[in-house]
């Protein structure tokens, strides 16, 4: 985060009290100048220069309200809504107008429009540390205000570690997809129970170790026959082994399969007559174990 009184880009407690934060906020940034941006957007250009037939992208981008909030509170943050409940509200108002004016400066680099008709998405992992009574009050409001900033498309989001009540909160802003990503108080069929909006389900790199190939299959079937819109895997370190690459193509083989069945008109109970017997008594009720 980029603060305009002395340009330093600082990742620890940043402001001693709730006002200070409030009137740094209220200071105009020239983003172009601030922090550490000349030094990437001279880095940026040389890339360029130099892989001419290259996409070079930008990527020094913002996290969301609530994440952004915690980085300069830090864990004063959680007390600032119940001391203070009308300055937090002002300072998640400044700051997410803040977000909006960088992510606009960022596209601009990029050559995007600062409001973009496609959609915008959204990383605020730190939501889910506040409990459902205070979404309606110091979430949602702030998550409308970033998405009426740089959106009049599509609106997504990537929040780990929700738990029940809070996910219906999510058709509120008219999510497009949500990414539960890490979420282990909840799983597809919760999700599917308490909102509307399409999300996907990942299988965490650290998952494979102790699952068989056949449960790596069993997670897909089970993850589409309660709702998942898709699942998703990220390669990373420690997986580029053999018994982990069996389960990686365990789990393509199985998408593809569910893809074919639902484009052949099955329906997800057939899809979830797939997961084996096994499979049906570890997920959900013993997953993640």
């Amino acid at each position: 985060l980029i603060f305009p009184d002395d340009g330093e880009v600082n990742h620890g407690h940043l402001c001693e009290t709730l006002p200070e934060a409030v009137e740094i906020l209220k200071k105009p940034v020239d983003f172009a100048a601030a922090g550490m941006a000349p030094f990437y957007l001279d880095y940026r250009r040389e890339l360029r220069q130099a892989f001419a037939d290259e996409d070079v992208g930008f990527w020094y981008v913002a996290e969301g309200p609530i994440t952004t909030a915690y980085t300069i509170r830090r864990d004063e943050f959680f007390y600032d809504p119940y001391d203070n409940p009308d300055l937090t509200k002002e300072f998640l108002r400044l700051l997410v107008d803040s977000i909006i004016e960088f992510t606009r400066f960022h596209r601009s680099v990029m050559g995007e429009p600062g409001i973009s008709p496609a959609g915008s998405g959204m990383c605020d992992d730190i939501a889910s540390m506040l409990g459902p009574a205070m979404w309606p009050e110091f979430v949602l409001p702030y998550w409308r205000q970033y998405y009426d900033g740089l959106t009049t498309g599509k609106r997504t989001a990537h929040v780990e570690d929700l738990k029940s009540e809070q996910v219906p909160f999510l058709e509120e802003i008219d999510l497009f997809d949500y990414d539960p990503s890490i979420s282990p108080k909840i799983n597809p069929a919760i999700i599917s129970r308490e909102c509307r909006v399409p999300f996907g389900w990942r299988l965490g790199n650290f998952h494979y170790p102790p699952l068989t190939a056949d449960e790596v299959a069993d997670f897909v079937f089970q993850a589409a026959a309660d709702g998942a819109s898709y699942v998703f895997t990220i390669v990373a370190d420690g997986m580029c082994n053999e018994p982990t690459v069996e389960k990686v193509h365990s789990f393509i083989r199985a998408g593809r399969q569910v893809e074919k069945m639902l484009s052949e008109g099955a329906t997800r109970e057939q899809v979830g007559q797939c997961v084996s017997l096994a499979g049906r008594k570890k997920f959900w009720d013993h997953w993640p174990e």
